[in-house]
């Protein structure tokens, strides 16, 4: 028997998509590790802005307890019942207040000298002298 056929009749062939799929996973974050702790944390923290920087931190905390998560539950053990769930519940409150702090970087900047224009222009109502001057056409001087 191949190695194939000793791997299925370990489990059902119905979840075989699964498994496989899952494998493939597991070989991508194995990469994405590998890449990870090659370079230097410091090295890869000085060319990162604060919130950069942060946003990396969370991510990779986040990371490290969702693979707990998983491991306790291939162990049987309950994860909702965990500690880690309020770990993984803190860090989600940090990762929403970073993302607020990003929105508002990019939220456009009030311009109060040009909101005022608009506002005085749009509410603007001519008075009577205005009205008479715009109405009358503009006379030329008289040449003598």
């Amino acid at each position: 028997m191949s190695e194939d056929n000793i791997n299925t009749e370990e489990y059902p062939t119905e979840i075989h998509e699964y498994l496989a799929a899952f494998e493939k996973s597991l070989g991508s974050v194995d990469e994405m590790l590998r890449t990870m702790i090659s370079v230097s944390r410091s090295e890869l923290l000085q060319k990162l802005e604060p919130l950069e920087q942060a946003k990396m931190d969370l991510v990779s905390v986040y990371a490290l307890n969702s693979m707990f998560w998983v491991y306790l539950a291939t162990q049987g053990i309950n994860p909702k019942e965990h500690p880690v769930k309020q770990e993984l519940e803190r860090i989600r409150t940090y990762m929403n207040k970073v993302k607020e702090i990003a929105d508002k970087k990019k939220a456009s900047k009030l311009d109060k000298g040009a909101a005022s224009r608009f506002v005085r222009n749009a509410l603007w109502e001519p008075n009577a002298e205005n009205e008479r001057t715009s109405k009358t056409p503009a006379k030329g001087k008289k040449r003598k």
